[in-house]
């Protein structure tokens, strides 16, 4: 089936915090996100009349990350479970060239050190990773120019490549790195 629409951004992603205020520091001081919107809600969900707050920090396009703190600690603690910490669980942000230099910046004036920090160089583009109050990672991302002009290329053979690993090759295909 051919989609024809799409949804046209991302509105928000949520996540539980612990502690808003060291949430709200760390995205507005820390990474320069502004708090936008913060509402209290009481609601019955789940069977249960639930109380609590919900702040949004907005990205550049308008989109935000959320973050919910729960009145109740059995609220908190049934739907606020530790975020695995895991490289391969994040958020990643595009970012520009500068932007990247000043988030890094901010990182180290914050006084965040390795290993809450981090720079990878993929080949295709540079990242900078850095870890929130909740345990959750941030990738702020750079392409590289020749990833831009591969684009055509990575959307034309996407489909072949997947079915190559699900077939059971596992063979470097990226272009800018080298095979182990």
């Amino acid at each position: 089936m051919t989609v024809t629409r799409r949804p046209s951004r991302l509105h928000h992603t949520a996540y539980v915090t612990k502690d808003l205020e060291a949430t709200r520091a760390f995205y507005e001081e820390v990474i320069g996100l502004p708090l936008i919107a913060t509402y209290t809600e009481m609601d019955e969900l789940f069977g249960k009349e639930r109380t609590y707050c919900h702040c949004f920090f907005e990205l550049a396009d308008g989109s935000a990350l959320a973050f919910f703190q729960f009145a109740d600690p059995a609220d908190q603690a049934e739907f606020g479970p530790d975020i695995p910490s895991s490289p391969f669980i994040h958020i990643a942000l595009n970012v520009d060239a500068e932007t990247q230099a000043d988030l890094e910046a901010r990182i180290v004036a914050a006084g965040i050190e390795p290993p809450a920090t981090y720079v990878l160089e993929h080949g295709y583009c540079r990242s900078v990773y850095v870890t929130d109050p909740n345990g959750m990672i941030l990738e702020f991302t750079h392409d590289t120019p020749s990833a831009a002009d591969g684009d055509a290329e990575r959307r034309a053979t996407a489909r072949a490549e997947l079915a190559r690993w699900l077939a059971g090759d596992r063979r470097n295909n990226n272009p800018y790195r080298h095979a182990a």
